[in-house]
């Protein structure tokens, strides 16, 4: 997952965070499918980061599938969810697209940076 990198195009809710990990990812039901061709990196994560992200981003699916078993998540409402674990920040939000959910995800640390900004 980690290895995505796509700098003519980026996916995912947000390019003004960097480093971050970007995606739009297919919504059936409450079950969310990850497509690596829709998906990019925006600048360039820590060998550590990686690893911790490659080790959290299941964990964000599961915590997405149940904002949208709750109704958190719409696939009908522009409505966006915020979730924070071991130290990363995701942001999602399906837009209303009827079956995607745009996802990126990023370090808390880089979103204290620029908020100091």
């Amino acid at each position: 997952m980690t290895q995505i990198n796509s700098p003519a195009w980026t996916w995912g809710l947000r390019n003004d965070i960097t480093p971050s990990f970007g995606a739009r990812l297919v919504q059936e039901g409450n079950k969310l499918y990850f497509l690596a061709d829709r998906a990019s990196i925006s600048g360039a994560f820590t060998l550590e980061q990686r690893r911790i992200l490659d080790k959290t981003f299941p964990r964000f699916i599961k915590q997405m599938e149940s904002a949208l078993k709750k109704g958190q998540l719409d696939k009908r409402e522009n409505r966006l969810f915020r979730c924070t674990l071991n130290g990363w920040n995701c942001e999602a939000n399906t837009f209303g697209t009827h079956g995607y959910l745009f996802v990126t995800i990023y370090p808390v640390s880089v979103s204290e940076s620029n908020a100091e900004e």
